[in-house]
């Protein structure tokens, strides 16, 4: 198992709400291409629902849309057991009632080499995180009024 773990990339998750319950499918394709230029694996995709009395329901993987654009069945099955009823539960927290989320796992495939090089090395993770978006803007428009 150890070597196994050697070789996988940074697991992250995203909880991306659909307010209105309106899914247009329009980063769906983005994701398939991630996925088939091996840059993500996804280990777990599951859509869920929250009414207005706050009832947390889980929705099947399949043109969410309606529109019959977009075939979701690339990922069908995905489900590595990682994401249990008590983390939908937790995400369903931050939605808004009347609102659905696709829930995503993912692993960094592009970063599986460098953290084996890395973990070869003697080299240890011991922290990680992400930088939100608009924590990353507000900096840099402080650092040009500054300037």
């Amino acid at each position: 198992m150890s070597d196994e773990l050697e070789t996988v990339g940074p697991i992250d998750y995203l909880v991306v709400e659909f307010p209105g319950n309106r899914m247009t499918g329009e980063g769906l394709p983005l994701l398939v291409d991630l996925v088939e230029r091996g840059l993500i694996r996804v280990l777990d995709l599951v859509f869920v629902r929250k009414d207005e009395d706050g009832t947390v329901t889980g929705m099947e993987i399949a043109d969410l849309t309606g529109d019959g654009a977009l075939d979701l069945s690339v990922f069908a099955g995905a489900s590595s057991g990682l994401l249990g009823q008590d983390d939908l539960e937790e995400a369903a927290v931050a939605l808004e009632p009347g609102s659905s989320a696709g829930i995503l796992v993912y692993e960094n495939r592009w970063a599986a080499p460098f953290a084996a090089a890395l973990h070869r090395g003697g080299a240890r993770l011991v922290a990680s995180g992400r930088i939100p978006v608009p924590d990353l803007v507000a900096a840099l428009d402080a650092t040009e009024a500054a300037g």
